[in-house]
Formats: structure tokens, sequence, C-alpha cells
């Protein structure tokens, strides 16, 4: 397939994920009860916008089958909330279900509420590391021209994105893994003074599924569970 034909594949096979994930979720029984089991580190899921946790299922099962106890959050919905409500109602839940030492897990948006949440736990009592996968840290170009509030909020002028992009101090605590082409996010998800993790896939959605993602997460989990010196 030629340079010009693979980006479109991508993007096809991109968006056949997508759409199938959706439909798996809202037929899906799992409850959040099922996952909270393991002795490993504990991890938060943070789905995207427009995104349930159950979205994210095939991955929580596999981080709970290496040992993980993982937690969702239902309360997010869709998470069309706005950053600061969205990591209002994370940092809630850790505070009431009283769990430290958590790992993040994020896709896209989740990869800002959870940047967000860091930022309010400087400390890491609470959150201390995240793996975020195709999160658009410096927003992207294409947000502008939507007419839906909660998918304009990524435009990189959006006051609290901007803000947000700004502060650095947690960003060595971050994990940033993304793909070659993502067609939501040609801004890239590299994030300044975190580490950077390129794939050699292509999409936004279906990098979810990746082998390589998943061995990226569970190592990268591991990592930031391990004491150091």
């Amino acid at each position: 397939m030629t340079g010009r034909l693979r980006p479109v594949r991508w993007w096809l096979l991109d968006y056949v994920y997508a759409v199938t994930g959706h439909i798996r979720a809202i037929f899906s029984h799992a409850q959040p009860s099922d996952f909270r089991s393991g002795d490993g580190a504990p991890i938060v899921i943070i789905p995207g916008v427009y995104e349930s946790w159950q979205f994210m299922r095939p991955l929580i099962e596999i981080l709970h089958d290496n040992g993980h106890p993982v937690h969702v959050l239902p309360a997010l919905g869709q998470n069309r909330r706005s950053l600061a409500e969205a990591a209002m109602t994370v940092a809630a839940y850790l505070e009431r279900e009283d769990v430290n030492g958590v790992v993040i897990v994020a896709h896209s948006k989740g990869g800002l509420i959870g940047k967000l949440l860091m930022t309010n736990d400087v400390s890491g009592r609470r959150v201390i590391g995240m793996t975020a996968i195709s999160a658009p840290f410096a927003g992207s170009r294409y947000a502008r021209y939507s007419v839906v509030p909660s998918i304009r909020a990524f435009a990189p002028a959006n006051a609290a994105l901007y803000s947000l992009s700004r502060d650095h101090r947690v960003n060595h605590r971050i994990v940033s893994v993304y793909g070659v082409f993502d067609p939501h996010i040609p801004e890239g998800s590299e994030l300044v003074g975190a580490r950077n993790i390129q794939l050699s896939v292509g999409g936004h959605f279906r990098i979810l599924a990746d082998p390589r993602t998943v061995r990226v997460v569970l190592d990268t989990v591991a990592d930031a569970a391990t004491p150091t010196a």
C-alpha cells in the first residue's frame, strides 16, 4: 500500500474499531465491582470524550487479569463534562474510597483529566503516575471548527487547556503513548518532560487494542508502582 493510501486505511479501520467498541459497551453486562480485586498497583480508568468506561473494557480486563485492581467511574458518564468537573469527580471517588498510590490509565481526553488531577495532587499521594494513550495535550486544531462545546474545548486556544499545557510540574510522572498517525490530533500527543512512546500504528481508537500498547501499559504501570531508591 502506498504512503498516501495508508492514512485513509488507518482512518477507516479506526472508525470501525470505534463503532464496534461503542456497540460492545452498550451491550456489556460487566459491572465496576467485577474488576476491583487484585494485589497489584491500583489503576483508575479515565476514558475519552463520548466514551463510557465500558469502551475501554478489553484493556480493563487485561489489566485485571494481570493482578491489578481496576477502578472505573460510571459517574463520568460519557465524559462530556469540563476538565475541572471531571477531575473533581475522580478526586471525590479516590477520597471516598480512600485509594492511594493509584496509576491512571487514560485515553484521549482522559489524559487531560488525569494530568489536571495530578497537578492538584503534586505530592503524588493519591496518584503516582499516568499512562495516557492518544491524549491531546496540545489540543487539536480541528476542535475550533466544532459547534459542540465538549469538542471545541480541545482547541489549542481554550483557556483551561492552554493553562494545563503550560504546567509541567507532573509531566515527568506521565507516559504518553501514541501512534504515527492520529486523525483527530494532528498536533500529536508528545508531552514535554514526559516519557513519550510512539508506536508504529495509526489511529486514535484502535491503538487501545494494539498488543504493543497493552505491553507498554502493563510495563509502565509496573514501573510507576516500583519504589525508587
